[in-house]
């Protein structure tokens, strides 16, 4: 009996979802060929175990960056998908082409939604077939802010009830905003980046020029107001959507 209350007073936490940001460097010249063969082998592959990859592109600030987002129901998922992809035949088939073109993928997020309303929205489209050219809708920014202290002692509700709708007031869209996830890496053969104090929101624009004009209409009292809570510079990831990214 005691037993069966102790257990009913410490039930598992909520699940939720959650989504990984991978910042790959990719040797010099080879951004194509990476993109190439990720997004004929490692897309529905991925995603017919459970996992959602929201979107891939090319960083317009760094030829050599290959930057993509992959999406899981919850920290349970996640730990069952990444053992049944890496290990199955798919990757074990395509892996000898793949690392040779990595310098570096350990440049990796684990987040999960800031507030259940900041999640990415399910995709919107479907995806071309492999090879099939699509034309461009813009650019989708991803802005990394790096804060003081853990996004929860504060900024998370700034950004929900202050920053958001005056994000939007502007021309800016929030498509998500995420922290980092707060359970361990359940797969630590893939690092991710860990105790990141960050909060991480996405957006998209027709171009980088039309984003830059919407964020100069910021009011000033926000901005002033995320100089107190900011550490240092915000990352801001320019990126260019390949042709079979959902998220665009």
């Amino acid at each position: 009996m005691l037993a069966a209350a102790l257990g009913a007073a410490t039930p598992p936490p909520p699940t939720h979802p959650v989504i990984e940001l991978r910042q790959y460097k990719v040797v010099h010249d080879k951004r194509d060929a990476m993109i190439a063969l990720f997004d004929r082998w490692f897309v529905e592959s991925q995603e017919e175990l459970g996992a959602r990859v929201v979107g891939q592109f090319r960083d317009a600030d760094d030829p050599d960056r290959f930057t993509w987002m992959r999406g899981f129901p919850d920290m349970a998922e996640r730990g069952r998908i990444l053992p049944a992809f890496y290990f199955g035949p798919v990757w074990q088939a395509h892996r000898d082409e793949a690392n040779p073109l990595l310098d570096d993928n350990d440049n990796v997020l684990l987040l999960r939604p800031a507030t259940p309303d900041l999640a990415l929205p399910p995709p919107n489209g479907e995806r071309p077939a492999p090879g099939v050219e699509r034309r461009s809708d813009g650019v989708v920014i991803v802005t990394i802010h790096y804060l003081w202290k853990a996004p929860e002692q504060g900024f998370t509700a700034f950004f929900h009830d202050r920053m958001a709708p005056a994000l939007r007031d502007a021309g800016v869209p929030v498509l998500g905003g995420y922290v980092p996830e707060e359970e361990a890496n359940n797969f630590p053969r893939l690092p991710v980046r860990e105790h990141e104090k960050v909060f991480v929101w996405i957006t998209h624009a027709p171009d980088r020029a039309a984003y830059v004009r919407a964020m100069h209409h910021l009011d000033a009292s926000i901005a002033g107001s995320l100089a107190d809570y900011t550490e240092r510079a915000d990352q801001v990831l320019t990126l260019l959507p390949t042709d079979r990214s959902l998220l665009r």
